[in-house]
């Protein structure tokens, strides 16, 4: 299943453009995971050490988003300390997250 990245609407596997909004999907899925909180931090950690993501969202069982982290290669080391602090945050609160990745083909 992939999503638009600018209007977030599912597409199927075979579309160039996204019907909704005319957004290229060439060059770019969108994933989506379903995590407990407990393993949120961990599972966003082993997503940024797979490479090949632009972005990451965390969205709730309501689908609100929380948080969007724009991953780049340099994103490593202290600049990732405080996303992962907000992280903490958002696991303490919810119990259930939706994590989106946007990846590069």
């Amino acid at each position: 299943m992939i999503y638009c990245v600018k209007c977030g609407k599912e597409l199927s596997e075979e579309m160039n453009y996204c019907p909704y909004c005319g957004t290229s999907t060439r060059g770019i899925r969108r994933s989506e995971y379903e995590v407990l909180s407990d393993d949120l931090i961990k599972s966003i950690k082993e997503i940024i050490r797979k490479g090949n993501v632009t972005k990451i969202i965390v969205k709730n069982e309501k689908d609100e988003t929380l948080l969007e982290i724009p991953v780049t290669v340099g994103l490593i080391g202290a600049l990732l300390a405080p996303w992962v602090a907000a992280l903490g945050v958002i696991a303490a609160i919810v119990t259930k997250c939706k994590i989106i990745v946007e990846e590069r083909e």
